[in-house]
């Protein structure tokens, strides 16, 4: 196989441990591969604890003014390994044409085929940038979020945004994410008085008024999906008495829901909609909005990369807004932003891996959209 010029920077990122928060080492590489190619970088950390401090980085080469900005986003932090690799996980390892480590696939690869196509593209071409997170698989309050009001402060508002997440399913380039849905997490309550289970006109039984208001939640019909998203779908996520005592009935039960939703809800509405159902049945409800539904209607932008990939892969890729949330979520109060990335069948898993040649291939890919898109 011939030596592939994206392999050793994939190596180089999945060597740096960065379980979510990524900090230190992963950003020290990255930044290394970034200024020889022209680029500012500039590095900094946000938030408090508990969901904090992230570290960020956002880096840019600039082109003469009125010149087009193109951006590549992602994220260098991981999920956590877990047991029972064949190998170390970080500890790149190559056996045939696949390279194995942790952040492979989500999203390591995918930046390091980002610094290569940037190291493609002159620099008069247009301004480049790269706008990396090392908080995307936790609580993501303090990183893209941070991200966007830096580049707000600095004026560096992109045109176009690619995120580099995992979309292909079966072979790369069958996929791009042109939207996604939303997401809320919904904690339910109910009150009640503890007794005991012989007396019952003493106490007052909250458990029959949560399955009531579950029940309820379990049959709504949000919607029946759109042109482009699948239905908005509620799902009961736990349910939680605590109770060790056979014979007292309970102070209060509380459950969980999670909703993803299409562009026909805003995260808010559902919320107060949950709320209500709640309310009548003598409870409460705290939502947590993790993002709002997004569409980046097709158009020129999806264009680009469908004849990006099928110039390379000679597949058109399907247009979806299919799977979870991704911080173009945020991005796209940016600017105009897709997602396009590797084949995601083992993202997240034990021995996650990535082809090589799909390593070379997308930065083929992201050349060519990046070139596209500066020169529109």
């Amino acid at each position: 196989m011939t030596a592939s010029p994206v392999l050793p920077l994939a190596e180089a990122l999945i060597a740096c441990p960065s379980v979510t928060p990524a900090t230190g080492s992963v950003f020290d590489c990255l930044e290394g591969m970034l200024t020889p190619l022209g680029f500012a970088v500039h590095r900094f950390t946000a938030g408090e604890a508990p969901d904090g401090p992230v570290e960020n980085l956002f880096a840019i080469r600039q082109s003469p003014v009125g010149s087009r900005h193109f951006a590549f986003a992602g994220h260098v932090d991981v999920v956590p390994p877990g047991e029972g690799w064949a190998s170390a996980p970080f500890a790149p390892e190559v056996r045939g044409d696949l390279l194995y480590g942790r952040g492979a696939v989500d999203m390591k690869g995918s930046i390091a085929a980002m610094v290569h196509a940037a190291a493609s593209i002159p620099q008069d071409a247009g301004t480049l940038s790269f706008i990396i997170t090392g908080d995307e698989e936790g609580p993501a309050r303090f990183g893209t979020v941070a991200l966007i009001e830096h580049m707000r402060e600095v004026g560096a508002i992109p045109d176009l945004c690619l995120v580099g997440e995992p979309t292909s399913v079966h072979r790369l380039g069958d996929m791009m994410k042109i939207g996604r849905r939303g997401s809320v997490n919904i904690w339910l309550e109910v009150a009640g008085t503890q007794g005991h289970v012989a007396y019952p006109h003493l106490a007052d039984n909250p458990i029959p008024r949560l399955v009531a208001m579950l029940a309820e939640l379990d049959a709504l019909v949000l919607d029946e999906g759109t042109d482009w998203f699948q239905p908005s779908n509620l799902e009961l996520t736990d349910i939680t008495v605590g109770n060790p005592a056979t014979n007292v009935i309970p102070a209060k039960a509380s459950a969980r829901i999670s909703i993803r939703f299409n562009d026909l809800h805003t995260g808010q509405e559902l919320a107060d909609r949950v709320a209500a159902i709640a309310e009548r049945h003598g409870g409460s409800a705290r939502a947590v909005i993790s993002g709002e539904a997004f569409l980046t209607p097709p158009g020129a932008f999806s264009a680009m990369i469908a004849r990006a990939v099928e110039g390379e892969t000679g597949l058109i890729p399907e247009a979806s807004t299919t799977g979870g949330t991704s911080d173009a979520r945020f991005l796209k109060d940016l600017c105009p932003v897709i997602e396009f990335g590797l084949c995601n069948a083992t993202m997240h898993k034990r021995d996650e891996a990535v082809a090589i040649p799909d390593l070379d291939a997308l930065a083929r890919i992201y050349t060519r959209v990046a070139v596209d898109a500066l020169s529109a």
